[in-house]
């Protein structure tokens, strides 16, 4: 038997030893078109190429695509399970020509490949062509010497394809293999045609006209090919069975599906094993892929895949989460053709165990309220959709899972009441909003947000995408167009900008469209938690809503802010482990060139203790431990350890971000975080505390710096250093040594100053051995000293005293402008005079106010200078009285 990983080597050898360049398939999230939800056909990746927006080193190619078929409108996801031929994820085998060769080229390699290299019966193909393809018609009778009667023209849209109402386009031509008339059914065009006995299995589009507004307008310069061939069903055909799930893969992933469950994929576990097998496959894909279960958009769809896939095991018996266990058979199954399977293999296993535990805490009420409500049901019936949406709303059942739950007991579901529910929901959301106070502008993002949804965040996994513009909005009100100079706020269906956020500022960087049209993107806000306006000045051209734009994010920028909002969570741990868990986040600010982090924390931290912080920062820098995210609910989230970021409003799903490793070997931070982050803690290069001060009471702020503006930061104290060197004729390393010799010789030359300009005010010589003038019985010296600091005053007072032994002295020191006053009384005569009493009234003679001290010793102040010997009067006239 022929493997279905030897169908698709030899396939892309076959192409590969007919010139083609093999390409390596393109992730599920379009990189190139905004309009799809994944990639669903193999020339998705080549989108561009076709039209000439985007060369390729090569003008021919095959590929072995991964597509997913599971929301949107090319979704296939209520089928599978029940049908031979539907899946949620496929690979689409494919040549492509770039205007290198056409009709004739495609048909004969096609044709050789199936009935030469792989020995189809050629009385077993049946061809169809569009029916004024005359040209495809002769080409496949005479390459493939097919007769009339199996060469079948078909005039529908079957056979023409198009990239869309404006683009190449071209007819096309099918190759359909007959499994046999044990199988109901017939050949393409007939009546039975929908029977199961001819199947298409490549699909040859020859791209030849060029159309606007779904009319043809031109033909195209470089007539080119693209082909389709699923790869599932052509295992099916070369492996002699008639259902793509009895090829080698499914059966070898039904048989584990069998063994973990202890039920047989027969009867009406059948279609149950199916289901499993398929939903398996899409969502370790879209994992791998950087989709990860969410509310809303391709988290939305991944999430409705495995809850069915999950309710189908429960069904099956699994009485824990079973999906998970199936991922190792998976990655060895495609794991050698797709090594992003083996990569993500851990990831994908945690985000299935963690979705299904999760899932199984409701799956048991829910489909208690289903069996109750269905319980007088009879075959036919239909489940109100009142019903079908309560069991959304309040378990989390999407509308398709509860549709798929009554299949097989004949109840249908009444989409039209499931609407009208969901509508009256919506309605009374808004009145809600409405009544709470909420400021009126935002009731442009509230009707935004109700027409187009959710801004779909895709720069967790990539800097740049494309979007399409649903809405642009100036001064506050939307507009349908905007030009150069204007600045507006552009809202996107996706971006890869993250909007500010849990003290994360906003992505910048650039929009582009293929028209020329250039805007710089300088911020993302977002409104209602969910509506990312994108801050933007359109610098050439113009903007239209509708218009697909490419978002490129700065890389640089982005990084600086990774790296510093990975610092803070490394921060926060190590202030909770050097100084207590009572630290708890109070603030922050991640920004490109620093970040800062308020903490609680009632008294300052020292030196030492910042040190052993930042040491610590560092030392998981140095061992560079991979940072991963899961998603949980806030409960399990905390029960696990993770600490919440202050302010922050939760749902019922976070992401929580884990980083480093403790001696112990357990994980060094946990928190639950929505940013962005690096991959590994080395990214981070260097983090250096700038900065510890106190905001408010018992909260203290740590600013620091990381990577590149870290080490300028550095690099800039060691300039200086070298420059105070220089300076000192010393080394940097004799810097401390020879500074604290100046600053000791500086306090003793001030020192030294100081007394010498005190003796100098005081009179120093003879003046100083003069005697005090008599105030009625009191001796009392007063001076006006020029020049003396405020702060000698004290000291030169009592030496007077000393020297009289008995008396007042009263100093009055004059610097620019300004009169210090200091009185003095021996204590002889502090019970008659009061130095308080004394200096008040010269304050009052300065132009002062008050003056205090002891009975001995008090001092004050005055602005007017010039008037020391009023001063010294007025202590005279106090001590006569």
């Amino acid at each position: 038997m022929t493997s279905t990983n030897d169908i698709r080597r030899s396939f892309l050898d076959y192409f590969a030893g007919h010139g083609h360049a093999k390409v390596p398939s393109a992730p599920l999230i379009p990189q190139n078109d905004p309009t799809l939800m994944f990639v669903n056909a193999g020339m998705v990746p080549f989108k561009n190429v076709f039209t000439g927006l985007e060369s390729r080193p090569y003008s021919t190619a095959t590929s072995s695509q991964k597509c997913v078929r599971a929301g949107g409108k090319h979704n296939d996801l209520d089928n599978v399970g029940y049908t031979a031929r539907h899946h949620t994820f496929f690979e689409m085998l494919g040549n492509f020509s770039f205007g290198n060769y056409f009709k004739d080229r495609a048909i004969e390699l096609a044709w050789n490949l199936v009935t030469r290299e792989w020995g189809l019966a050629k009385d077993r193909l049946t061809v169809t062509v569009y029916h004024t393809d005359d040209q495809a018609f002769d080409l496949w009778k005479n390459i493939a010497g097919l007769p009339d009667d199996r060469i079948i023209r078909i005039a529908t849209k079957d056979n023409f394809w198009a990239m869309g109402a404006d683009g190449p386009c071209g007819p096309c031509s099918e190759i359909f293999y007959d499994h046999g008339d044990h199988i109901w059914g017939g050949p393409p065009g007939s009546p039975e045609e929908d029977g199961d006995r001819f199947v298409e299995i490549w699909n040859l589009v020859f791209m030849q006209h060029l159309q606007e507004a779904d009319a043809i307008v031109a033909d195209l310069p470089r007539p080119s090919i693209d082909t389709g061939m699923g790869l599932e069903r052509i295992a099916a055909v070369m492996q002699g069975v008639h259902d793509n799930y009895d090829t080698d893969t499914f059966k070898a992933l039904i048989a584990e599906s069998v063994a973990l469950t202890g039920t047989a994929a027969e009867g009406d576990a059948r279609a149950s094993h199916r289901v499993i097998a398929d939903h398996l496959r899409a969502s370790g894909f879209l994992v791998a892929d950087g989709v990860l279960p969410a509310n809303e958009g391709r988290g939305y769809v991944l999430r409705r895949i495995m809850r069915r896939a999950m309710r189908h095991a429960h069904l099956l018996g699994a009485k824990d989460p079973l999906m998970h266990r199936l991922v190792g058979g998976l990655v060895a199954q495609m794991g050698a053709a797709f090594p992003e399977l083996a990569r993500a293999q851990s990831l994908i296993e945690t985000t299935l165990e963690q979705e299904e535990t999760r899932f199984r805490r409701t799956l048991a009420n829910g489909l208690r309220l289903l069996d109750e409500a269905t319980a007088t049901m009879g075959e036919g019936d239909t489940l109100a959709g009142e019903t079908a949406f309560k069991l959304y709303d309040t378990y989390g059942f999407p509308y398709d899972l509860t549709e798929d739950a009554l299949r097989a007991q004949g109840l249908a579901v009444d989409r039209a009441g499931f609407d009208t529910a969901m509508a009256e929901q919506k309605r009374a959301a808004r009145a809600a909003w409405k009544g709470s106070g909420e400021k009126a502008s935002d009731e442009l993002w509230y009707d935004l947000a109700e027409q187009s949804g959710a801004t779909e965040f895709i720069g967790y996994a990539t800097e740049q995408g494309e979007g399409q513009i649903v809405a642009i909005v100036k001064d506050g009100a939307r507009v349908e167009r905007a030009g150069a100079g204007e600045a507006v706020e552009v809202i996107v269906n996706q971006t890869p900008f993250y909007a500010e956020s849990g003290g994360q500022v906003g992505d910048a960087g650039m929009l582009t469209t293929e028209g020329g049209v250039r805007a710089a993107i300088n911020d993302v806000h977002k409104h209602l938690g969910r509506i990312f306006a994108h801050q933007a000045v359109i610098e050439t051209g113009e903007l239209t809503v509708g218009d697909a734009v490419h978002l490129t994010v700065d890389h640089d920028r982005r990084s600086a802010i990774r790296a510093n909002h990975s610092a803070t969570h490394l921060l926060h741990e190590a202030l909770r482990e050097r100084l207590g868990t009572h630290v708890a986040q109070k603030g922050s600010l991640v920004a490109p060139e620093r970040l800062r982090f308020d903490f609680s924390q009632p008294t300052a931290v020292s030196a030492d203790q910042m040190a052993m912080v930042e040491a610590d920062v560092n030392a998981q820098i140095r061992g560079n431990g991979a940072v991963s995210t899961r998603l949980m609910t806030p409960e399990d989230a905390i029960a696990e350890g993770a600490m919440a970021l202050f302010g922050e409003k939760y749902g019922d799903e976070v992401r929580v971000v884990s980083m480093g490793t403790n001696a112990d070997g357990k994980t060094y931070s946990l928190e639950l975080c929505g940013g962005t982050h690096v991959r590994a803690l080395g990214d981070i290069g260097l983090f250096k505390v700038v900065g510890e001060s106190a905001v408010s009471s018992g909260v203290r702020r740590v600013e620091a710096l990381t990577g590149e503006a870290a080490r300028a930061w550095l690099s800039s104290r060691d300039e200086k250093l070298r420059e105070a060197a220089a300076v000192l004729k010393a080394t940097p390393d004799e810097v401390p040594a020879r500074v604290a010799a100046l600053v000791e010789e500086r306090r003793r030359l001030e020192r030294e100053l100081a007394e010498a300009k005190k003796a100098l005010a005081l009179g120093g010589g003879a003046a100083a051995s003069a005697g005090p003038e008599q105030v009625g019985a009191v001796n009392f010296v007063g001076k006006v000293l020029d020049g003396l600091e405020a702060k000698a005053l004290r000291g030169a007072v009592d030496e007077e005293k000393a020297r009289i032994a008995s008396g007042v002295v009263a100093l009055v020191a004059v610097n620019d402008g300004r009169a210090s006053v200091a009185v003095g009384v021996t204590d002889d005569l502090t019970a008659t005079f009061s130095a308080v009493d004394l200096v008040k009234a010269a304050v009052a003679a300065l132009g002062g106010q008050g003056g205090g001290g002891r009975p001995d010793m008090a001092q004050g102040g005055g602005p007017d200078g010039d008037k020391g010997g009023e001063a010294l009067a007025a202590v005279r006239a106090k001590i006569a009285d």
